[in-house]
């Protein structure tokens, strides 16, 4: 059986965020928040009828309005104006604190309740099938950047060991070509020792 939803509210970054879902952890999880904002006070439980909704017209998806504004939320809102940052206190507290609202006081109707319950669902499912998409797309480039790790790391390998090889055999080559020369050298020495004598000999 679907759970019953409530709409939750808190303020992230430029805009402020509301959600219908089932549980507080739910609300947390769609905001992708890291910490539990609701100990810390920064989200709440919402009353305001409008707010309520508009979140169970849509549960399970985050609607946004611009922080601080008195606006409907949506599904897409505009950055709130900066216009007014740096100047003084006193002019942004110009606007009268809105009224306390009262308590909600409107008749449960269980049928749109179980209707905004199956519609978080179908959303949540949504959401759950789009973060397996995304996870298994990034799965997938991880799979081809290690192929093409791997496939450039062989073609190093290989390479390096052809040059190993090739240097192995041009420094056997010039061992070969060093024992020659030496061999050569002494040939020569004692070729050139015995013409040597003889040319003596020869001059008398």
């Amino acid at each position: 059986m679907a759970k019953k939803l409530r709409t939750y509210q808190t303020s992230l970054g430029f805009f402020d965020h509301a959600i219908a879902a089932p549980s507080m952890k739910a609300a947390l999880d769609a905001w992708g928040a890291d910490s539990n904002l609701f100990h810390q006070g920064a989200a709440r439980e919402s009353r305001d009828p409008a707010i309520i909704a508009a979140t169970m017209a849509k549960p399970g998806v985050v609607l946004r309005r611009p922080v601080g504004s008195h606006g409907p939320f949506g599904v897409d809102a505009e950055l709130p104006d900066l216009g007014s940052v740096g100047r003084p206190a006193k002019a942004a507290r110009k606007p009268a604190a809105p009224k306390p609202r009262k308590a909600l006081t409107r008749p449960i109707d269980e049928a749109a309740e179980r209707k905004a319950a199956a519609s978080y669902d179908r959303e949540q499912k949504r959401r759950e099938r789009e973060q397996a998409k995304q996870d298994a797309a990034r799965q997938k480039q991880r799979q081809h950047r290690q192929q093409a790790i791997d496939k450039a790391q062989a073609a190093l390998d290989q390479a390096e060991r052809k040059h190993t090889d090739r240097t192995a055999a041009m420094q056997a080559e010039i061992e070969a070509l060093e024992k020659k020369l030496r061999d050569e050298e002494a040939r020569w020495g004692q070729e050139k020792g015995r013409l040597g004598d003889a040319l003596k000999r020869a001059r008398g």
